[in-house]
């Protein structure tokens, strides 16, 4: 298992990196809609359908629709119009009641865990969001410099993965204080603790490295600290849904890894909240 996380991460890493710097917007834009409708798919899985292939019709037209009615334009988007920050503020709201219905599990799965309507909604409120976020990132500065919005989202990237590394090793070595111990009985306080102070440290140095503004220290610390424990309650609220479906792994498309959703559990909820902030609200 571990040599095929390896071997995944080797080919799977330079190939993300790739993508977000070097292909043209356009195909940005399709190849990140194609990674969502995987997304999609393995959600399927958490929605009581007869069909996984029916239950793809909402999240497809959804999706299309969105995309339909908003710019998809690369000057548009880098303006933030006021359906982007719409967007960007119906995911903020979604996962602060996403971290909420997470926190206060199992009690609160009395509330959604039999309605197949609210599960599709959960679904769409998750990966739509995230996948408006990434492309107003990515758009960012793009005519004066077109890599500007691709360090932006990397940079997102290096902040949940170092919450992440410094997670589980505060958290094996101090770890106490369980978070949601119903949900994943390994993540605790300390180690989210742990995980928020090394991101913070790889944020700044990597807005140094990458030249990437904020308007403060303070705005900084501010969006790196938020951003962590949005990225942290992403990957809980997964587990969460995982747990009532009754699965270990949101699909098996990546060896050693699982499913997409596994892989970008924090990253649903790290990028819409760190664009909410970074965009609009800072």
């Amino acid at each position: 298992m571990l040599k095929q996380r390896i071997i995944t991460a080797l080919i799977l890493a330079p190939l993300v990196i790739a993508g977000i710097f070097l292909l043209p917007f356009p195909a940005f834009v399709i190849a990140l809609a194609a990674i969502t409708m995987v997304g999609f798919w393995e959600w399927t899985q958490f929605v009581d359908a007869k069909s996984r292939w029916g239950a793809m019709v909402v999240p497809t037209i959804a999706l299309g629709a969105s995309i339909a009615m908003m710019p998809t334009d690369v000057a548009t988007l880098s303006s933030i119009a006021q359906s982007h920050q719409h967007m960007l503020l119906v995911g903020g709201i979604w996962w602060l009641i996403a971290s909420t219905l997470a926190v206060t599990y199992p009690s609160s799965s009395s509330l959604w865990s039999k309605a197949t309507s609210l599960k599709y909604l959960f679904g769409l409120l998750t990966l739509i969001p995230f996948f408006w976020s990434i492309l107003m990132l990515r758009a960012v500065n793009y005519a004066e410099s077109p890599y500007h919005g691709a360090k932006l989202v990397m940079l997102v990237c290096f902040l949940v993965w170092s919450a992440d590394t410094g997670a589980y090793f505060s958290g094996k070595r101090f770890g106490k204080h369980k978070m949601a111990p119903a949900v994943s009985p390994n993540k605790t306080i300390e180690g989210l603790l742990g995980g928020a102070i090394l991101a913070v440290v790889v944020t700044w140095g990597g807005a140094a490295l990458m030249d990437i503004p904020f308007t403060s220290l303070g705005g900084l610390l501010l969006i790196a600290v938020v951003t962590v424990v949005a990225s942290v309650l992403g990957d809980l609220v997964e587990s969460m849904f995982k747990r009532v479906a009754g699965i270990k792994d949101s699909g098996t498309i990546l060896p050693g890894h699982g499913g997409i959703l596994d892989r970008i559990d924090s990253l649903t909820a790290a990028l819409p909240v760190f664009a909410l902030l970074y965009l609009w609200l800072v």
